[in-house]
């Protein structure tokens, strides 16, 4: 990009995450990584220049905890004008075996937090006449979740109505928001919580017949950031693999 912007990435620490920070390091952006963990984040920051990552734990489905990271952020480096709220966390439970506990956890991470934080920042990009907000949804949010769980699947269609809301309050200020929709990437999600049989039924359904890499959703993040990215606004990117076609 022709000037360096300043970005923000939740769920810094993942692997989806870690491929999305270093795809807007190799852009020029600067970027502040948020997860719960701060000595991994110092660890993980420490990989690169001094100057180009901003380490920050944050519980992001706590408001006040948010509100506190961003106002650090403010003091330290102004303005965030590439916000991506990919922080996630799964479950396989279907709706007979889901605790209220799990239920408000995974939306508390999922949903709550992405909310939170665009609406934090949407100010600062608003007033630049300026700015991106990009969300990680999931296949899950239009199928139901062929191997997720209710709640995850929940949290990913609230998502992409939460990028509609956002996309049609922020189109008249220059912002734009913009989600995507993936399946089965190759992070602990598929080669954790997946077994191998669990992973071999799918790769059958699959028609591209391979699993998704991080680095390929991180291409399509970089994209939606670009300045030449600002006449899309309100739209779901799917990268699936075939497995759904709209």
């Amino acid at each position: 990009m022709a000037d360096e912007k300043t970005a923000l990435v939740t769920g810094a620490l993942g692997v989806l995450g870690k491929a999305i920070v270093e795809g807007l390091l190799s852009d020029g952006q600067r970027v502040v990584l948020v997860d719960l963990d701060q000595k991994k984040l110092d660890e993980y920051s420490g990989r690169f220049p001094a100057g180009k990552t901003l380490p920050l734990a944050c519980d992001i489905g706590d408001p006040a905890a948010v509100d506190a990271a961003v106002n650090r952020i403010s003091g330290a480096w102004g303005d965030v004008d590439i916000l991506v709220n990919n922080a996630g966390i799964l479950s396989n439970n279907k709706a007979e075996t889901t605790t209220p506990e799990e239920w408000h956890r995974i939306l508390a991470v999922n949903l709550d937090g992405a909310f939170y934080f665009s609406r934090a920042l949407m100010g600062g990009m608003k007033k630049k006449g300026w700015g991106r907000i990009i969300i990680i949804s999931s296949l899950a949010a239009k199928t139901g979740g062929i191997t997720a769980g209710t709640t995850y699947s929940v949290s990913k269609g609230a998502l992409v109505s939460l990028t509609f809301s956002l996309a049609a309050e922020l189109a008249p200020y220059g912002v734009t928001v913009n989600g995507i929709a993936p399946a089965y990437i190759k992070t602990p999600m598929v080669t954790v919580q997946l077994n191998e049989e669990q992973r071999q039924e799918l790769l059958q359904k699959i028609p591209v017949r391979r699993f998704c890499d991080a680095e390929e959703v991180a291409h399509t993040v970089r994209f939606l950031a670009h300045p030449l990215a600002g006449f899309i606004t309100g739209e779901i990117i799917d990268q699936n693999g075939g497995l759904q076609f709209d």
